[in-house]
């Protein structure tokens, strides 16, 4: 089932002095199980694009389609809670998500409130914090004893262990060593793999070009462009327009003298293999 959205526009504190435009017409349709990246400068919209996915904010005018479910101005509170089981959203700094004496109980409190027994909750909670990497002693400790990578981990594991259709990610790697970044990312992946959709808020133009099947690019709460990664970062003049950085791979390849690649590399693994052809006269007249 895609995600839809329909002429979404988001005000700010409306009929007030304080009064802001956060989304402007946004229109896009996002296919099931597939990787989401969402780029932008900041202050571009994408955290509060970012929150209409599971309702923590409606649309003022515009319908959104997702997981099953309607949501317009208009939509009630009653049904959320079952639309916010399919789409999970892990803020930023997650580890500001925690609050319960212990690991175990902090990540059991999403299952239970959806009504799921203790015993079954504890089974969830315990799967998924082995899928986040976390070793099983630090299950009976406070949250808050912890380092701030496993408490992110602790925080991600209590919004993965409901299995949401739909994960939405903002910034989910922010702060962390590159080691522990790419151990998250893999945990998303895999995730997608497995058959879900997984929608992620980053400033890293190397996750965007890796692990993205689709992108949407966010500037002044307009969607200025919904495409590819290879089709996003191809025109370079345009990302330097719009405050976009280019994947590693691909500035490392420009400053090449003399080499030359069929395509602009925007994985390491696409840059190898474009200095080995070079390297072996592929690319020689």
């Amino acid at each position: 089932m895609s995600i839809k959205f329909e002429n979404i526009n988001y005000i700010y504190s409306p009929g007030t002095t304080m009064e802001k435009k956060g989304l402007d017409n946004i229109s896009f349709e996002l296919l099931d199980k597939s990787f989401i990246a969402l780029i932008g400068h900041t202050g571009s919209g994408k955290s509060t694009l970012m929150q209409h996915f599971n309702a923590l904010l409606k649309p003022s005018s515009g319908t959104i389609d997702i997981a099953g479910y309607h949501i317009t101005l208009q939509t009630g509170n009653k049904n959320l809670k079952k639309l916010r089981k399919e789409v999970g959203l892990v803020f930023q700094f997650p580890e500001t998500q925690l609050f319960e004496n212990t690991v175990l109980e902090d990540v059991k409190f999403g299952p239970k409130n959806l009504g799921v027994s203790d015993k079954e909750a504890e089974i969830k909670a315990k799967k998924w914090l082995k899928q986040v990497g976390l070793p099983t002693d630090v299950i009976s400790k406070s949250p808050f004893e912890l380092s701030g990578g496993q408490m992110r981990r602790v925080a991600i594991a209590g919004v993965m262990v409901n299995e949401p259709q739909i994960l939405c990610l903002d910034e989910p790697g922010a702060g962390l060593d590159p080691r522990a970044r790419e151990e998250m990312m893999q945990i998303f992946v895999n995730y997608q793999k497995a058959g879900h959709t997984v929608i992620l808020v980053t400033h890293n133009m190397d996750d965007v070009a890796k692990y993205a099947d689709d992108v949407l690019v966010m500037e002044h709460g307009k969607l200025i462009k919904h495409d590819k990664p290879r089709k996003i970062f191809e025109n370079k003049e345009w990302l330097k327009k719009h405050y976009l950085d280019e994947p590693t791979p691909s500035l490392f390849a420009s400053s090449l003298t003399g080499f030359k690649f069929k395509e602009n590399p925007l994985t390491i693994k696409e840059l190898v293999d474009g200095i080995k052809k070079n390297v072996q006269g592929e690319f020689n007249e």
